[in-house]
């Protein structure tokens, strides 16, 4: 990858997206990002990403964004939804993004899932798999179809979302069973790390702050280098 690579991001309009989209800028990479409204357009061109507007639940926007004759090297998407909303990104969104991944042969596509998730489903709490349990079932979906499209992928599984400063000691792990918080700028750092990383590829990740766990439990610290 060079700093003429394009990096596509959907999501990017707030939290870890927003997060990842600033990161990417950092490391001097070209950013192009699809945004749902007009609402944080200003502020997301004024740090020199190219905005193109569209729904990720709408196939034809997801072409128009994609398939272009810039080639796209990867794909990162962060988007989804509440248990409250009606239909969610989580999955359609996603699947739209993925297929439209393949058509464009991107490199490698990036989803931010969360823990809970497929197998780290053994992470949560009962109370808490009982409110999440609906957008958790659309998020694992996302990730099925992501694994099985053929793309070089890496699913980061972030646990409790936190939005202060990073602190730099944000960890990935194959572990499920592992559970915490993590602050939004750390994920978002560790998806910059691995969009530079092979040891990343065809890799589902949880993503937790080593000083915020929930209990003490052994795992190992996945290494990018």
């Amino acid at each position: 990858m060079t700093t003429t690579s394009n990096i596509f991001i959907a999501g990017a309009s707030r939290g870890v997206g927003l997060e990842i989209a600033k990161c990417l800028i950092q490391q001097q990479l070209k950013v192009k990002a699809l945004l749902r409204t007009q609402a944080s357009r200003a502020e997301l061109e004024a740090i020199g990403i190219k905005v193109v507007l569209g729904d990720a639940l709408n196939v034809g926007d997801v072409e128009r964004a994609i398939l272009t004759n810039e080639p796209i090297y990867a794909v990162i998407s962060t988007i989804g939804g509440l248990p409250k909303d009606g239909e969610r990104a989580d999955y359609i969104g996603n699947k739209n993004l993925i297929d439209a991944a393949v058509k464009a042969g991107v490199q490698k596509f990036i989803l931010v899932s969360s823990i809970g998730s497929g197998n780290s489903v053994v992470a949560l709490p009962p109370q808490v798999l009982q409110t999440l349990g609906p957008v958790l079932v659309e998020k694992e979906k996302a990730e099925q179809h992501l694994i099985k499209s053929g793309l070089t992928y890496t699913i980061i599984r972030p646990g409790g979302l936190v939005s202060e400063p990073a602190t730099g000691n944000g960890v990935l792990t194959e572990e499920p069973r592992i559970s915490g918080s993590i602050h939004r700028a750390d994920v978002a750092q560790l998806v910059c790390r691995c969009l530079n990383s092979d040891r990343a590829n065809n890799k589902v990740f949880s993503a937790v702050d080593r000083n915020m766990l929930f209990g003490q439990p052994e795992f190992g610290e996945f290494s990018l280098d």
